[in-house]
């Protein structure tokens, strides 16, 4: 019996109610025609209201800098080989992709393998016909090579769908109409109101409940003492600490990260013989000698009337 998409049962009052076959719109042919429409339908939408640059700026900034807890979440920084990478965070492009209207955008997992997941953020700006997709892969392992658990890696999961669908929308929307929104919500994140031993005290408190010690926060930010840390500092620490609150790093990988960007070449180099441990030097000493070949004996004559005489 064939299968009917949609079937019209008369109604008393003359009206017609539409029943959907299920079966057949698992059909791959179907069920991507109704997607195709359903997208066809958005684009004619986002056409007749197109949006406003004006009031995207002016909407975005509001929600970015709405208070300085907001405004801090709204950028990350993670060190790495001994620089300081920033950028626009989750948070931001959540924001951005609100309040830019006519903006389709998604993050699924698309593998789960032994050591690494995979998620993927899609991103597709109906208005303008422009699409962006971005695959991105965490490691769900630990230093000894050992599988995180469900919960990790539940959470792992959950970081790598944020930042593939962070990468896709600031793939599509440009970055320039987002670059003094980001600015304004660092000026924002420090807290204007307050002074600088207030800013410094509520920075080394919030990263003293993870653990950090204000000697490593000095070594990060390359200052000698608590008193040189500057309104720059105090934004890089801003970023780090939305870094790690995004599980896009933690504070025992910022410190590990640090220590491996600190080493020279000469740290790199194998130590001369006279550096090497006293056993090593030992077991050297300990060596036995190769023995020495067996010389050639030469032979002795002396002169007698009779002639030359072997003597021994």
């Amino acid at each position: 019996m064939d299968k009917q998409v949609a079937e019209k049962k008369p109604e008393p009052n003359g009206e017609s109610e539409v029943s959907i076959d299920l079966g057949e719109l698992a059909d791959g042919g179907t069920l991507s025609k109704l997607m195709r429409a359903e997208i066809d339908v958005q684009i004619a939408t986002a056409k007749r209201y197109p949006r406003s640059v004006t009031g995207f700026k002016r909407e975005a900034e509001e929600m970015a800098t709405l208070d300085e807890e907001t405004a801090g979440s709204m950028f990350y920084v993670l060190p790495r080989a001994g620089k300081s990478i920033e950028g626009p965070s989750v948070r931001l492009a959540e924001i951005v992709g609100s309040a830019w209207s006519n903006l389709r955008y998604e993050a699924r997992v698309v593998e789960i393998a032994d050591r690494y997941i995979s998620a993927q953020g899609t991103c597709f700006d109906l208005e303008k016909n422009v699409a962006a997709r971005v695959e991105v892969r965490r490691r769900i392992t630990d230093k000894k090579g050992r599988r995180y658990n469900d919960d990790m890696i539940a959470v792992t999961a959950n970081a790598a769908c944020s930042i593939a669908l962070r990468q896709a929308i600031f793939k599509v929307v440009p970055f320039a109409y987002v670059k003094d929104i980001y600015e304004k919500a660092k000026v924002v994140a420090i807290g204007k109101g307050l002074t600088m031993d207030q800013r410094r005290n509520r920075a080394l408190e919030w990263f003293g409940k993870v653990g950090a010690k204000s000697e490593q926060i000095l070594k990060i930010l390359g200052r000698k003492g608590l008193e040189d840390i500057t309104v720059d500092d105090l934004i890089i620490l801003q970023g780090i600490k939305t870094a790690i609150q995004d599980n896009e790093t933690t504070w025992d990988g910022i410190i590990e990260e640090k220590g491996q960007s600190q080493l020279t070449e000469e740290d790199m180099m194998p130590k001369a013989l006279d550096e090497l441990p006293a056993a090593e030097s030992k077991a050297e000493e300990a060596k036995p000698e190769p023995p020495k070949k067996a010389e050639a004996e030469v032979p002795h004559f002396k002169l007698t009337p009779g002639g030359p005489v072997e003597t021994k």
